[in-house]
């Protein structure tokens, strides 16, 4: 037995509850996690309110991200061992295989043995956002050196983490916010330029900014009107990632810009990395070194007892943070 997070209806964070639940042996291919650490997501709080691409079944677990000890492996997984230090890749059903527990069995190919430089905290906070930024800028996008790329709502773990990868590969950023309350600490996390869209025109910054030739890649989670502004401010054959859909209005269709520029709009899932094995190992191989080397260092907002699960989701929902919010799980029989 083991304490688990479940909700059985869609709601809000009350809806989250810790439950006693027996967890069977991992299967052939998993590898069971005595978990020290939990990564949280929007992806999480959508699909806890029947807003998401999968809808739960109930009595639903949820989760993408977890760092622990590994306590047993399945009969087919080799490259894993009792005690291993591991953390979690999302993997593509969080309902079956969710993070948010003292104990949990994942497949193996979704677990890493992070660098020993990482805190299980830091190690809880950075693959969702790290495979995110990197799937659609480095391996989609192409960024490089020079370029400037529009990275909106930037307060977000992905958003922070999208300035390191940019920075990786030598690009710019250019981070957008709501007001300049956050841009202090934005610039500290390492955008070379902050635009509080509330309090300045985003296409006449970003333009000067460019020195009129705009962005090549913008990054946005928001999506709905923002696309149609952020066509404006991109250079010509430039492409609009929108990968988080957090704002549900419908926006016109840019459809000029998009033509007279030879935009291309992509939507974009963390998926498209981690269904394919050959994209999923050039991602860890990208990213692993730069978390040993410190050059990518998860930034974490906030943390969270596992027993608070409820108060840090709903941190994670106030827009509050910059950064990660991470729950921790204290030790226990399981490891």
């Amino acid at each position: 037995m083991a304490r688990i997070v479940q909700f059985h209806e869609a709601g809000d964070a009350d809806v989250l509850k810790i439950e006693e639940v027996d967890v069977p042996a991992p299967a052939p291919d998993e590898v069971q996690i005595a978990v020290r650490a939990i990564g949280l997501n929007r992806a999480e709080v959508r699909f806890r309110q029947s807003a998401y691409i999968q809808k739960a079944q109930f009595p639903s677990k949820l989760g993408y991200e977890a760092a622990g000890i590994v306590q047993a492996v399945g009969s087919q997984v080799s490259g894993f061992a009792i005690s291993d230090v591991v953390s979690v890749i999302p993997t593509e059903d969080m309902a079956r295989w969710g993070t948010y527990g003292e104990l949990i069995n994942i497949p193996a190919r979704h677990v890493v043995k992070h660098p020993s430089n990482l805190t299980f905290e830091q190690a809880a906070a950075s693959w969702m956002m790290y495979i995110a930024a990197w799937g659609a800028l480095v391996q989609q996008a192409g960024l490089k050196a020079g370029d400037f790329v529009i990275v909106t709502a930037a307060s977000s773990s992905v958003g922070t983490a999208a300035f390191q990868v940019a920075h990786a590969v030598g690009a710019k950023v250019i981070a957008t916010t709501r007001t300049s309350a956050k841009a202090h600490a934005l610039r500290d996390a390492g955008a070379d330029f902050v635009i509080a869209t509330e309090e300045e025109n985003l296409v006449a910054r970003v333009m000067e900014i460019t020195k009129d030739q705009g962005a090549r890649i913008a990054f946005d989670p928001v999506g709905g009107p923002n696309i149609a502004i952020l066509a404006d401010a991109m250079a010509k054959r430039g492409m609009i990632f929108s990968y988080g859909a957090l704002n549900r209005d419908g926006g016109p269709f840019p459809q000029f810009p998009v033509v007279a520029k030879s935009l291309t709009v992509k939507g974009y899932l963390y998926s498209e990395v981690v269904d394919n094995d050959d994209t999923l190992e050039r991602a860890k191989a990208f990213i692993l070194p730069r978390l040993h080397s410190g050059e990518f260092t998860p930034l974490i907002s906030r943390l969270f007892p596992f027993d608070e699960i409820q108060a840090a989701t709903r941190f994670l929902e106030s827009n509050e943070q910059i950064g990660k919010v991470v729950v921790t799980v204290a030790g226990s029989a399981h490891g």
